[in-house]
């Protein structure tokens, strides 16, 4: 089987250059019009809901899915697509549940509610411990994507790393989180179209679906698999749902950017359809490629050889950017949501709690730029080639981190029962459960530890009796169920004192009110945004589409200049109707 694939051409590169160029360009044009701190990091609550699920669903995940998700397809099968299905039930119980009542808080960051619950110690245990983990995660990422640039362009890493995170940090320091929604838009019209190209060209590579489908091994298209069994998944669609409602703050600042309740309700929507078609129109691909270059030795190359061998001249650097712009969703919503939390619960809640709009703003930004500044540096460490076992470490972190801070959160919204005590004190046995857990998991060697309880350390599984867990998903269950037994147990043994009820009752009020009902909502209901993100949706989408045309007339020939231009025509008529929505909706305001 030929496996001949090209390198970057002359009009890979333009795109890529203009395509960036153009995120910039956003970022630029919004700058001017945010005057206040909850334009920079809440949009003022007047993000579309379309555009705010569209960006939920681009910041749940990042360049690394590309490699991670289609090596399973290529390797096991479908299971590859079921990692990712987990996200619509964690959708639909994130929206439903915890979304309405997250948009009810009326928050400009999303660790701001807890010293209105509970009390200010937790608040700041909260910050501090969120922080650095999604610094430390960003910059993983980060590397990731110089790496993968570096591959690709041969630029060595350290320049990748300065090049993508410099511009993923201005865009995110000018314009806050407007900037990051409508470039995210634009990232995923941009994807959507290199994925519908590669997705028939690959099929019709591999010699058409009936040998797909025939040749494949046996159990291709099952679910699950061995490696990945329904004793994983389940407990993963746990974890995802009980972080995506409490402390994956960008996407939970998706909630509360928009208008009102109602539009949680289809930002959710948005996500969880986008979810059901997305995975595998995205990785189906990847089956092909199993096909087209059975030996791989690296199933993780499988995608980034696939658009390569198979998109044409242009094209080829459009989905490499838009590829690359999935990690810049991620990083941009990271950053600008990290930047809240210095500025709402460190500064302004610490220092100067009277500040006005103009100065907060300004931290916001300084805040941005450190954030993604400490990113940068600890990418430029990973590339030194400490890499992998940062990488298994923060995994495992993550494992820790979870449950005890999820349980408090979420219980916090859905009862009055719960004190102040009984949160610190289940955080605090959670964190203890999960840090014996990864003490185990770094230092003892396989034994047994209980009758029908053994340990694997070279697999890093227990087998409870015949059933295998891995330890990421011990780790999360464990820690989620010590912290919820300590909250109930501490509750119901030193309850809240009268003050505190007080507290409690207040917060509930609040939260029972919709939106529109309270004072502080009277000012939202008369504002008007001054963005319309359909008119810069549809010029950047005019734009992209001249330059394809141009670039799939000017260097190519036969079947890839159809695919070009075809493509770059329907880029044009999208953008020309997002224009002409963008006028009708201001000739209605």
């Amino acid at each position: 089987m030929e496996t001949a694939v090209r390198s970057l051409s002359l009009p890979d590169w333009l795109m890529i250059i203009f395509y960036f160029g153009l995120m910039m360009g956003v970022s630029v044009y919004v700058y001017k019009f945010v005057q206040e701190i909850k334009d920079y990091f809440k949009g003022g609550n007047l993000i579309p809901w379309w555009l705010s699920g569209v960006s939920f669903w681009m910041t749940s995940f990042s360049v690394a899915a590309f490699v991670f998700y289609p090596s399973l397809c290529y390797r096991y099968g479908w299971v590859g697509i079921t990692l990712l299905w987990v996200a619509v039930p964690a959708t639909l119980f994130s929206a439903y549940i915890f979304g309405w009542r997250w948009r009810r808080l009326r928050v400009t960051s999303p660790v701001e509610f807890v010293e209105e619950r509970y009390n200010a110690t937790l608040r700041q245990i909260f910050v501090w411990q969120g922080i650095p983990v999604r610094i430390v995660d960003d910059s993983m990422k980060l590397f990731a994507t110089g790496k993968f640039v570096s591959i690709i362009t041969q630029i060595p890493i350290e320049y990748s790393i300065i090049l993508v995170g410099g511009i993923i940090l201005l865009c995110t320091f000018l314009g806050g989180l407007w900037a990051v929604t409508i470039t995210d838009f634009i990232q995923f019209l941009v994807l959507g179209a290199g994925l519908l190209v590669i997705l028939p060209l690959s099929i019709h590579s591999a010699g058409g679906l009936t040998r797909i489908f025939g040749e494949l091994p046996e159990g291709s298209f099952n679910l699950t698999h061995s490696e990945y069994p329904w004793s994983y998944v389940l407990p993963l669609i746990v974890l995802y749902a009980f972080s995506w409602s409490s402390i994956n703050w960008s996407l939970i600042q998706r909630y509360y950017c928009v208008k009102d309740e109602k539009e949680v309700k289809k930002v959710g929507l948005t996500v969880i359809l986008l979810y059901i078609m997305g995975p595998p129109l995205m990785f189906f691909p990847a089956f092909a490629g199993r096909l087209i270059f059975p030996d791989l030795k690296d199933a993780g190359d499988i995608y980034p050889l696939l658009c390569a061998k198979l998109l044409p001249a242009g094209m080829l650097g459009l989905l490499i950017s838009a590829m690359f712009s999935a990690t810049m969703s991620t990083l941009s919503s990271d950053y600008n949501v990290c930047a809240s939390v210095i500025t709402q619960d460190v500064y302004r809640r610490l220092f100067r709690p009277k500040a006005n709009n103009r100065e907060l703003i300004f931290v916001g930004r300084i805040s941005t730029f450190i954030v993604g500044l400490i990113a940068l540096l600890i990418s430029f460490y990973l590339s030194r080639g400490k890499a992998e076992n940062l990488f298994r470490v923060m995994v495992t972190l993550f494992g820790v981190a979870t449950g005890p801070v999820a349980v408090p959160m979420m219980l916090g919204m859905l009862s009055r029962r719960y004190t102040s005590k009984s949160a610190i004190l289940g955080f605090c046995a959670g964190t203890a459960i999960g840090l014996l857990l990864l003490y185990l998991q770094m230092f003892v060697p396989t034994k047994d530890l209980l009758p029908g309880i053994k340990w694997l350390a070279d697999k890093k599984e227990f087998v409870f009796f015949s059933i295998n867990m891995k330890m990421e998903i011990v780790m999360f269950l464990s820690t989620t169920a010590i912290t919820y037994i300590v909250m109930e147990v501490v509750s119901l043994l030193l309850p809240a004192s009268l003050d505190e009820k007080q507290k409690t009752n207040n917060f509930f009020v609040k939260i029972e009110k919709s939106v529109g009902e309270l004072e502080e909502d009277k000012e939202l209901v008369q504002i008007k945004s001054k963005i319309s993100p359909y008119l810069i949706v549809g010029v950047c989408g005019v734009l992209i589409a001249i330059l394809l045309g141009f670039l799939s007339i000017a260097f190519t020939t036969g079947f890839e200049r159809v695919i070009g231009t075809a493509t770059a025509f329907i880029s044009l008529i999208g953008g020309l109707s997002f224009i002409s929505f963008g006028k009708m909706a201001s000739i209605k305001e």
